[in-house]
């Protein structure tokens, strides 16, 4: 299979989006994250993710502006918090995004929790969202199956984008959710791929790499890779930054992928969707 850092998957709707991009959950507002988008969009990134629970809409924003890349050749993301679930607030906290973000659209706008709040009611925010033009494409994150089943069963427009946690440490244990989003050609994106650095020692992992003569990060990012999730690994260090991008000149075998298939302890970094009524 052949993926470089421009390699896009197309979504149901809102056209292509890149397979591989930078994640900003946790990175320090200013300075800090302005210089990781910028870095990114040096390296080649073409896909930033953010939020507004994030409170760095605004350095992504400005960072995205102030570099010579097209608009148009980017993949921006934000997403609509928990505390602003509903119809109404739903589409105030839409517009404050964009106003953080200093863009005319984003290219996807996810509901970031099911928690907190009517979901039906964002759903429908967003769906209006979408009709105007300002978001692309519109998705959910960490949905688990029944509030998948939930937005398919009540909405009229099916997501583009289901973002959760997924690395070899719980594979297996979201095969239910990632089944039901391909059955709807829901595309799968992964957050936190490197397990927030929990697993990097695994004995597993650190083979792997070092039959290819990389790094653990990469034979996870390159795990996701091969999978077809899309990934988003976050880091606000430069030589990160590239090194996580470095991942485009190696093929891990069929042996490998199983192996880290079966590293699977249903292990979570931070909120397990499955908990949520």
């Amino acid at each position: 299979m052949t993926i470089d850092i421009t390699t896009t998957i197309d979504l149901s709707h809102g056209g292509p989006m890149p397979l591989f991009g930078l994640g900003t959950f946790r990175s320090p507002r200013g300075e800090p994250t302005r210089n990781a988008v910028t870095w990114a969009l040096d390296t080649g990134y073409r896909h930033i993710d953010t939020a507004a629970i994030y409170g760095n809409e605004a350095d992504v924003g400005a960072a995205i502006r102030d570099h010579e890349v097209e608009r148009a050749e980017l993949f921006v993301t934000t997403k609509l918090a928990k505390e602003d679930h509903g119809y109404e607030s739903g589409l105030r906290a839409f517009d404050a995004s964009l106003d953080r973000l200093g863009l005319e659209y984003v290219d996807l706008y996810l509901i970031h929790w099911p928690g907190g709040g009517p979901r039906e009611e964002s759903w429908r925010a967003l769906e209006e969202i979408r009709a105007s033009g300002r978001a692309r494409a519109i998705g959910v994150s960490n949905y688990a199956v029944d509030h998948l089943r939930e937005v398919l069963d009540q909405g009229s427009v099916v997501p583009a984008v289901n973002q959760l946690e997924i690395h070899p440490f719980n594979f297996r244990s979201r095969k239910e959710i990632v089944e039901l989003c391909r059955q709807h050609d829901i595309a799968v994106e992964g957050y936190s791929p490197l397990a927030k650095a929990r697993r990097l020692e695994n004995d597993t992992v650190q083979e792997i790499a070092g039959a290819h003569d990389r790094t653990a990060a990469q034979v996870l990012i390159r795990w996701a890779l091969q999978h077809r999730f899309v990934t988003i690994p976050k880091s606000s260090d430069r030589d990160r930054i590239r090194e996580n991008a470095d991942v485009f000149d190696f093929h891990l075998d069929e042996d490998q992928m199983r192996r880290l298939d079966a590293l699977d302890e249903d292990f979570t970094t931070s909120w397990d969707p499955r908990e949520v009524e």
